[in-house]
């Protein structure tokens, strides 16, 4: 029996889909389909494709440092302990992320260049698993044979932002597989039409299935500059917490390219597989409607939202109510801190309104109210001169670093739970209703040694109220201290 490896990658930041998504939580991290997150809906469906031809081995990822500690939560979560995470310090797109992955197997503790590599983004939807795992195993079967294989969708409709593959002739005694003829960019319109009547022409999911061994050995032959740098930065590679993290310098100096534009465009041994596996990579707002169950009027609505006249539109509301009248085809996404409101027809113009924000240096387009850190969360409620009020949550058997602030006071009240509190030489239990009060510049910690969750208001006072006036001492999670 063979044995496959899924490789997510989970290093994307998901700025069409904002407000929703952010650089700080992007939308792999959360669950826009069903109770799950996109990252977990990418595991369990990898888990879940064993069979009598296939064995699945734990998932291996590659994502963001700062998303280290929810992706291995989020994997944790739906059951599964990740074989390993491999943590880029940069963004070199997905030739050098996939690259890491085949070296671990190739050439890891445990070598095997005859590894199968699955390889998915983690902020897909498929919802047909029976023709996903039909795929993969003809898939499989192909990579055995030296082949680096691409899963193209069968179009559903001519789509301009996705890139197409033209399939070639049948590949002799490899069912469902066939020879890739030509990559073509995204079409325009008219283009995208023609390829829909052609038949031979499939969306490119972004996903593929080869041998490690067989993967580098492609980099190598066409991207020798690539091949270098990353395995340099994979052999001078550093753990800490279970975490791998390749040799920063090495990496920063590997050129950026993508898998399509390094190998795969080059290679004589692409082939695709085509299916209909109810695909979407997600990459809009307007994707997102075409895969929400709808109402008679054509609207998926989610949340406290109230349509009056309004047609064919996606309306979300995350945390009030929302009120829309007489529209149609419009987009409109309500978060605690921002409203996103387009006509359907504009939603590859989300990128823009996020550029624009980060020119402003809004925050809005890098972190949502609630921020994630390793032992929990905090999300500011009010804030004016000279105070700030918070909500924090710290999770069972976590807490913060000993840290202290040179410009702000604070004062924390516990809602739920019972905190253990260091300020100065003193340690103490703090229940419900009861509060603590931390002097600037005096030493403080907060733990949760129970099991129950925490959590806390936080009232700051001072000059400056920057996340920045943080002097850590001892962090268990290894994050910068003096």
């Amino acid at each position: 029996m063979n044995i496959l490896h899924p490789v997510i990658l989970s290093g994307g930041s998901g700025s069409r889909l904002w407000p929703l998504s952010r650089e700080a939580y992007p939308k792999q991290l959360l669950p826009l389909q069903t109770a799950q997150t996109m990252l977990q809906e990418t595991v369990l469906r990898a888990m879940q494709l064993s069979s009598a031809q296939l064995a699945v081995a734990a998932p291996l990822l590659v994502c963001n440092e700062e998303h280290r500690f929810l992706v291995r939560e989020q994997c944790q979560s739906a059951g599964y302990n990740p074989a390993a995470i491999y943590l880029e310090p940069t963004g070199r797109n997905t030739a050098p992320a996939i690259a890491l992955a085949a070296l671990h197997l190739a050439q890891g503790e445990h070598p095997d260049p005859e590894a199968l590599m699955l390889v998915m983004p983690a902020d897909h939807v498929i919802q047909n698993r029976q023709a996903f795992s039909t795929a993969v195993e003809q898939a499989a079967a192909a990579a055995r044979h030296g082949k680096l294989v691409t899963f193209g969708i069968a179009p559903g409709y001519p789509e301009t932002g996705y890139g197409y593959i033209r399939s070639g002739a049948l590949l002799p005694a490899l069912p469902g597989a066939a020879a890739v003829a030509q990559f073509v960019e995204k079409p325009d319109l008219e283009r995208a039409k023609a390829f829909l009547l052609d038949g031979s022409y499939s969306w490119n999911s972004g996903m593929f299935l080869f041998t490690a061994g067989t993967y580098l050995q492609e980099l190598e032959r066409y991207r020798p500059d690539i091949s270098q740098a990353i395995t340099l930065a994979w052999q001078q590679r550093t753990t800490d917490l279970g975490f791998y993290r390749p040799d920063k310098a090495a990496f920063v100096q590997c050129p950026a390219d993508s898998i399509d534009y390094a190998v795969m465009q080059a290679t004589r041994q692409a082939a695709v597989v085509k299916a209909d596996m109810g695909w979407s990579d997600v990459g809009s707002w307007e994707s997102l409607w075409r895969l929400a169950n709808r109402d008679d009027k054509g609207n998926a609505i989610h949340g406290d939202v109230l349509a009056i006249n309004t047609t064919n539109s996606y309306l979300r509301a995350e945390s009030r109510q929302v009120s829309v009248i007489g529209l149609d085809k419009v987009t409109v996404v309500e978060t605690k801190d921002a409203v996103l409101v387009m006509h359907t027809d504009a939603a590859q113009d989300v990128k823009k309104v996020v550029e624009q924000l980060r020119l402003q240096g809004r925050s809005e387009s890098l972190q949502n109210l609630r921020v994630y850190r390793p032992w929990g969360w905090y999300e500011e409620i009010d804030q004016g001169e000279n105070f700030k009020v918070k909500r924090l949550q710290v999770n069972p058997g976590e807490k913060i670093s000993l840290q202290l602030h040179h410009h702000r006071a604070e004062h924390w009240v516990v809602v739920c739970g019972k905190a253990t509190v260091t300020v100065g030489d003193t340690v103490r239990e703090v229940d419900v209703n009861q509060s603590v009060y931390i002097p600037l510049g005096d030493r403080h910690r907060l733990e949760n040694r129970h099991d129950a969750i925490l959590q806390l208001i936080e009232v700051q006072s001072g000059s400056y109220l920057g996340e920045d006036d943080i002097v850590r001492f001892e962090d268990k999670y290894q994050r910068h201290t003096q």
